[in-house]
């Protein structure tokens, strides 16, 4: 799959690059929640983040937007993990309508949808795009759905 990236989205990421020295794959501007997203490169995570979050503050900083960062895994399953951390998800399984359903804990359902559906429509957009998937339902489960 080819990926255009548009000259602010490269921008953003040689920010990224500049002031963490970590190589994010991906960026997407989302103006809806006034958020930059950026899909970080598997063990990259650490120095994207910085100690306690420096790196992602100084970013914020230097940008004016929120920064989110999901670290990528070729496995839709963890990758599926990132996208909602810290929520704790159980599973992620094809339903019969081929879309992904995704189990969480019942604890962090606020957390995986997030203040206005920002996490539900981050994680739309990542699987959409890396893994020609659409997001069905994100429901409470538990470890029997793992």
């Amino acid at each position: 799959m080819i990926r255009t990236i548009c000259f602010k989205e490269r921008r953003y990421i040689e920010e990224l690059r500049i002031l963490t020295r970590a190589t994010a794959l991906d960026c997407i501007i989302d103006e809806r929640f006034d958020r930059i997203v950026y899909l970080i490169k598997e063990g990259d995570m650490g120095l994207a983040i910085g100690r306690n979050g420096s790196n992602i503050r100084k970013m914020q900083r230097v940008l004016g937007k929120r920064i989110e960062m999901v670290e990528y895994s070729p496995e839709i399953e963890k990758f599926t993990r990132n996208v909602f951390k810290p929520a704790e998800v159980f599973g992620a399984r094809k339903g019969d309508d081929g879309r992904l359903m995704v189990y969480i804990n019942k604890s962090d359902l606020g957390i995986a949808i997030g203040k206005g559906g920002c996490t539900i429509e981050k994680a739309r957009l990542l699987l959409s795009r890396y893994f020609e998937t659409d997001l069905g339902e994100v429901l409470a489960g538990d470890e029997t759905h793992a």
